[in-house]
């Protein structure tokens, strides 16, 4: 098991090793930076969530998205992250520089709600999607995640926002029903 664990760390510094020699230090640092900033305490996908809360149309999209951040929060942020207690790459690897400061001591990442999105509305889903593959890989560049990590915080994003969609799917119908109900009588 060790023998493996040593591979999987081999990889993650070798593929961040690659990402610093190859592409930073040009004009992508800026880029890579504001994109990382983005993501940072779900900033974009809160501010995202809140405008579809508007629209009747994109409501369930919204709180599905919402609710799949408050469990990827409360899973990845206060329960993984806690038990892995994975050092940040620049932290462990001298050779690599953060581009920014990550806000908190470990590397393992939280979730993303893009998928939450996707559920409900496949070509807003997508271009979201794309946004997290993005701020996903700016974290990687910025040196402050592990590719396992970011692998195995979007798997469990994954997951919890399907989830996070078909709860509040049936949340919304029950409710709906009820209120229909009540408007029959």
């Amino acid at each position: 098991m060790e023998i493996l664990l040593d591979i999987i760390r081999s990889v993650d510094y070798n593929i961040l090793l690659l990402i610093a020699d190859k592409l930073r230090g040009g004009v992508l640092d800026p880029v890579m930076t504001m994109l990382s900033l983005m993501g940072n305490g779900g900033a974009v996908w809160i501010t995202l969530a809140l405008l579809l809360l508007f629209f009747r149309k994109t409501r369930r999209a919204g709180a599905a998205m919402l609710l799949a951040m408050l469990v990827g929060f409360l899973v990845g942020n206060l329960w993984l992250k806690e038990l892995v207690m994975r050092p940040r790459p620049f932290v462990t690897h001298s050779d690599l520089t953060a581009l920014l400061a990550p806000g908190d001591r470990w590397s393992f990442p939280s979730g993303h709600a893009a998928t939450a999105l996707w559920c409900f509305h496949k070509k807003a889903g997508a271009l979201a999607l794309v946004l997290a593959a993005f701020i996903a890989f700016s974290r990687l560049y910025a040196s402050v995640h592990y590719p396992t990590d970011v692998l195995a915080g979007m798997l469990i994003g994954i997951a919890l926002a399907h989830a996070a969609a078909f709860l509040t799917d049936r949340i919304i119908d029950t409710f709906h029903s009820i209120r229909l109900r009540k408007g029959d009588k």
